[in-house]
């Protein structure tokens, strides 16, 4: 049977209920050429345009295209060529953004890794993705030597600094030093330009963006240059935006490594021919004043930070703020925090969107939908209608569309759903049939065709908004000597949406305490997924031999 046509005739009668403000869809621009392509665009046509702000120090498009071509030239030279695959373990800085164009213009393949992670996490992505070459932060670099014993290979890698590229004391202040030039950024600058620059193919591999599946271990998802051009131009297009129309000027504090950072911060803006201000984290004062001396115009942002602006007293400032996009990770966008924001500022504050990894986010959006507050009205959360070109729908167990108002699992359909999984063939036909994503979350439409997304159905935890996966928590302490057995299950927290629970039976004769495990654990992966740690005699099973996770959820509750 072929679900294709069911599922596309569902979409068009959802399409048929909506009532879309016309403005916010003009047509999409032929999804043809690469980040690198139209970066070199704004470099004729707009050189003396900022691309990257960063503490004080403006890079042109001009010169991020010479940097771009150098460091293309750099990774040539290192032996990267089409289709090889180069790894950036790094926080958010300039240096980012060039590597990400250098990658673009080889027609090589970026694999973005976490900068929080540590040892364990930093050898599987590496052993995975098998990189010719790594570009990582200096201060990683104990992580990266740390793990060279359990690599399978040891590609090359070179270091730098987050104040690489600074000139001037960092304005506002740093959380960083200003440091001299790292040698091995002097040789990736001083490096003569790349000598000519390949034909890459749009449809071509771009991107591993990496993250875990019902498994629980990090898988990559194949993205194209299409994918990330399509992905750009529906989020301008729901705006009412055609490329280079309006130079905007974005703030960008969330990690670009992350595909909603790399679309907010690197994506949107350059394929925009605008400015992006890169923060490489929140800070609320360096906030302000860069939403006012560098004039910003968009921001994308959890929803807290608005409300840690407001109390900051944001609206004694000048602003220029065009459109605001609050991410409900924890804290949900409210009406009332819409109204305080609007009368400090004058700009509107909107629920962001609907997206995942393997769809390279922003799939819905509620532009447009602000009226009488139609988009916070829904629980949990409302997220819109689908961006141009793309399909989604709601199905039951048999994958057949449900009536609006009844719930189902999300399907989405669009230019820029993953390839595949890379290197995982079962997992790709798992989840991808004819073209259309099973995303394993629930959801319902609306009686207009709005989509309001419920939870998750994959065994996924969420913490601050990243993402946790039992079974990889579970696969790392077994690999403890003292720890027999462990389940790891989440636990709702006020401040970080959930925490993860690792309830672990100890080995015989074992008196390893919480302390312990948890210092093991912090040296050897990201802060964010280290678990609470509680011990139990034993774990409640089913008749089948799982164990029950939701008994030792139930037990915690009723010891708090």
């Amino acid at each position: 049977m072929s679900y294709a046509p069911l599922w596309e005739s569902a979409a068009r009668e959802l399409e048929e209920l909506r009532n879309r403000p016309s403005e916010t869809l003009p047509q999409i621009d032929s999804v043809d050429g690469t980040v690198a392509t139209r970066v070199a665009h704004w470099a004729r046509t707009r050189p003396e345009t900022t691309a990257v702000h960063f503490y004080g120090r403006d890079i042109t498009y001009a010169e991020l295209d010479d940097l771009a071509d150098r460091a293309a030239g750099w990774l040539r030279s290192r032996g990267v060529n089409t289709g090889d695959r180069v790894a950036l373990y790094m926080g958010n800085c300039p240096q980012y953004l060039i590597l990400f164009v250098a990658i673009m213009r080889l027609g090589a393949v970026l694999v973005p890794v976490n900068p929080m992670f540590r040892a364990n996490d930093f050898t599987y992505e590496i052993n995975d993705s098998s990189p010719k070459v790594v570009v990582a932060q200096e201060e990683l670099r104990e992580v990266v030597e740390a793990s060279n014993a359990g690599l399978d290979s040891v590609p090359h890698v070179a270091y730098t600094r987050l104040s690489d590229t600074l000139t001037a004391t960092p304005v506002p202040r740093a959380p960083f030093d200003r440091e001299e030039v790292s040698g091995d950024w002097q040789e990736i600058t001083n490096t003569a330009p790349l000598a000519e620059r390949p034909e890459v193919d749009p449809a071509s591999l771009a991107a591993l963006n990496y993250t875990g599946g019902t498994t629980g271990l990090p898988k990559g998802c194949e993205h194209t240059h299409e994918h990330m051009v399509y992905t750009a131009l529906s989020t301008l297009a729901v705006r009412g935006v055609r490329p280079g129309d309006k130079p905007e000027v974005y703030l960008c504090f969330l990690p670009i490594f992350w595909i909603a950072g790399e679309n907010a911060g690197i994506l949107n803006p350059l394929i925009d021919g605008s400015t992006v201000v890169l923060l490489t984290r929140y800070h609320p004062d360096a906030v302000l004043e860069l939403l006012e001396d560098q004039k910003v115009t968009f921001m994308v942002a959890p929803t807290d930070v608005y409300y840690e602006l407001l109390s900051k007293d944001v609206a004694s400032r000048s602003l220029k703020l065009d459109q605001v996009l609050a991410v409900s990770f924890v804290r949900k966008l409210t009406i009332e925090l819409r109204e305080q924001w609007l009368k400090a500022t004058d700009s509107l504050l909107c629920e962001a969107a609907y997206g995942m990894t393997e769809t390279h986010t922003m799939d819905t959006s509620t532009f447009g939908l602000q009226e009488s507050n139609q988009d916070l009205q829904a629980e949990p959360i409302f997220t819109g209608y689908p961006v141009p070109g793309t399909q989604i729908v709601v199905v039951d167990h048999d994958l057949t569309p449900v009536k609006p108002g009844e719930i189902g699992q999300i399907l989405v359909n669009s230019p820029s759903v993953l390839t595949r999984y890379f290197n995982r063939p079962e997992a790709t036909q798992e989840n991808l049939v004819e073209g259309w994503l099973l995303t394993g979350d629930t959801g319902r439409f609306d009686e207009h065709g709005g989509l309001t997304y419920l939870a998750r159905t994959k065994e996924m935890i969420k913490v601050n908004g990243m993402s946790v996966f039992p079974a990889e928590l579970e696969t790392f302490f077994k690999q403890h000597p003292e720890v027999g057995s462990v389940a790891v299950a989440p636990r709702n927290d006020s401040k970080r949406g959930q925490v993860p629970v690792a309830f672990i039976v100890r080995a015989e004769g074992s008196q390893i305490t919480a302390d312990e495990l948890t210092e093991w654990a912090r040296q050897n992966i990201a802060e964010y997924k280290i678990p609470e740690i509680t011990f139990v005699e034993s774990m409640p099973m089913t008749a089948t031999g799982k164990i029950r996770k939701v008994d030792l959820v139930a037990a915690l509750n009723q010891e708090d």
